[in-house]
């Protein structure tokens, strides 16, 4: 290592280190609100879908297959124009239809809001070529919809419209803006036997933040443990007061706005190796380690490779510190991933790693 390179790595190495144990002692507060990080149990939303027909193309689609030939048969069987079977007057059935080159079968989606639909909404719908080479300038011109259960033969939206490409370099995924229409109510119910279930996000769901939120709402609407309890790390039953029996919306109003003290999530490092992101909570802390990548080297322990930099003390310090560190002396981002990925790999970071 020559003189610059050595120097580098020393000024790296004293940036990381008197960053990071300044930085050590420093606490985030973790205030929040209840409906921050949980949901009412029913208020979830549902995915309607079905097949559907894109017309109006340009040469792009495909209907030489059976499942679109077949699929476009009944399109004109619905609209009182059915083909004829095969041998009467003449007729080859649904392959007199093998040459068409302006249809596609697709699948369409909508997603129904976690608060439910009633007749006539109308929401937006995604739509995805099963078949053809593009969807560009087409029109859906049917779906029928049906929920997420494959027993319920219901049909609980009627999709059609203009195809807009979000992507042109995916052509065969589009967007249909307010092209879904509600055909049956959807209710989300939110209330059993008198009874509400919070769910927290998988970002908060645990022990801890569990017990004190069954803490908060004894203490708070005057309950007992057998009205609030705790199912698990991520469930957590309540009886509706006596007070709110009659107003349970407003109750669950007043609910979600209770303040978490501690509703702190695990600590974790996202890294993203196509764009080169990293994405980290300030609770994430490193213990002693000592890294060499390249022309770097890090030492973010008590050892006496840097001893003019040691602080007396101290054996953890906050990963932020360390990447900003690494950020100012300008180091690529795939070195500071790889860094971080070796800090892991000997179980001095203290926190769980994500790698996209």
């Amino acid at each position: 290592m020559n003189a610059n390179l050595s120097r580098t790595a020393r000024v790296l190495a004293a940036a990381a280190i008197v960053a990071s144990f300044l930085g050590a002692t420093r606490t985030a507060s973790a205030n929040t609100v209840l409906r921050n990080i949980c949901r009412i149990k029913g208020q979830e939303e549902n995915n309607l879908q079905g097949l559907g027909l894109v017309v109006g193309l340009n040469g792009t689609g495909e209907s030489a297959d059976a499942p679109t030939m077949r699929a476009l048969s009944r399109v004109f069987e619905i609209m009182g124009s059915p083909i004829p079977q095969a041998g009467i007057a003449g007729s080859q059935g649904i392959a007199e239809l093998r040459n068409v080159k302006n249809v596609a079968l697709v699948w369409v989606q909508a997603k129904v809001p976690a608060t439910g639909a009633r007749r006539g909404d109308k929401l937006d719908c995604t739509v995805s070529g099963i078949n053809g080479k593009s969807l560009a300038g087409g029109r859906l011109a049917f779906a029928a919809l049906q929920g997420p259960n494959i027993s319920d033969n219901r049909v609980y939206a009627l999709a059609e419209g203009a195809i807009h490409l979000d992507d042109p370099t995916q052509p065969l995924t589009g967007r249909i803006f307010n092209g879904c229409q509600m055909e049956e109510d959807v209710f989300t119910q939110f209330k059993q036997n008198g009874t509400i279930t919070i769910v927290l996000d998988k970002n908060h769901a645990n022990f801890g933040t569990a017990t004190e939120i069954v803490d908060i709402v004894q203490q708070f609407y005057q309950l007992d443990e057998n009205q609030v309890r705790a199912m698990d790390a991520a469930n957590i039953m309540i009886t509706i007061p006596k007070a709110y029996e009659q107003e349970p919306v407003t109750f669950i109003a007043d609910l979600l706005d209770r303040q978490v003290y501690s509703a702190t999530p695990e600590a974790r490092v996202v890294i993203n190796e196509r764009t080169g992101s990293i994405v980290l909570d300030g609770n994430v802390e490193i213990g002693d380690v000592v890294v060499s990548h390249r022309n770097i080297v890090v030492d973010a322990g008590q050892g006496d490779r840097f001893t003019e930099f040691t602080l007396e003390k101290q054996n953890t310090g906050r990963l932020q510190d360390l990447v900003d560190a690494l950020d100012s002396l300008n180091v690529s981002s795939d070195d500071a991933i790889e860094i971080i990925k070796s800090i892991n790999r000997t179980g001095k970071l203290h926190g769980k790693l994500i790698v996209e």
